[in-house]
């Protein structure tokens, strides 16, 4: 596996973990970023939207836990592994964690061979989730073809505009989820153009014209969903 292609959020307040850690992370040619305490690690996760963050508990300004569900926030971090280094190994504190939004556990004192064996079995199974993700739904009688931009409804191929078919497709995903404007802004227009509520409104008017109206419920005041 070509470890040049993962970034690492490496947060501690403690200066010689974090220079030990870098030092083997970079080692076996992982890109390493760096933090010392939970803001830091929030306006950094944002910014390089790094593939796994290792993320201490007990810090200054803002604590492990907080920092984990502040990235948990953005939805762009959603598949971003997060594991917490910790020197506390009750079942309590592990349990919140993982409320928090934690994927996994390594406890201080950390041996480097382990650590990096508990980092690339993570990262396969990542990788292996990426490269299953489907291109093809069915759901609620439609087929839903991501690579050919076609919707099928019984014997009828609908062709939606580009931006219409990301937002079924999206909504059609996670049948039943509801998804926020902010949600469906971010995952088909992106972060850098600003549309307003008016804009995604009409698309899903066109939308339920062309595959029907029983398909995708809006939610009032938080956003859409697809019936599955």
């Amino acid at each position: 596996m070509d470890n040049s292609k993962f970034s690492i959020l490496l947060v501690d307040d403690e200066e010689d973990i974090v220079e030990f850690l870098s030092y083997n992370l970079k080692k076996e040619g992982y890109k390493v970023i760096t933090a010392n305490n939970g803001l830091r690690a929030v306006e950094k996760a944002k910014k390089h939207r790094p593939t796994l963050i290792l993320m201490d508990v007990m810090m200054p300004e803002m604590d492990g836990m907080l920092a984990v569900k502040e990235i948990r926030k953005n939805f762009e971090l959603n598949d971003t592994i997060i594991v917490f280094l910790t020197a506390r190994a009750e079942d309590y504190s592990q349990i919140s964690g993982f409320e928090a939004g934690a994927d996994d556990y390594i406890t201080k004192p950390i041996k480097p061979t382990v650590l990096i064996s508990k980092i690339s079995a993570l990262l396969r199974r990542h990788s292996a989730k990426d490269q299953l993700q489907k291109v093809v739904l069915e759901v609620n009688g439609l087929i839903i073809n991501q690579e050919r931009f076609i919707i099928t409804k019984g014997n009828e191929e609908i062709i939606l505009p580009n931006k219409e078919f990301k937002i079924v497709f999206l909504l059609a995903s996670a049948p039943d989820k509801v998804f926020t404007r902010d949600e469906i802004f971010q995952k088909v227009w992106g972060n850098d153009v600003i549309v307003g509520d008016r804009t995604i409104d009409v698309h899903i008017r066109k939308i339920r014209e062309k595959i029907g109206m029983e398909y995708v419920k809006t939610i009032k005041g938080v956003g859409y969903k697809f019936n599955r």
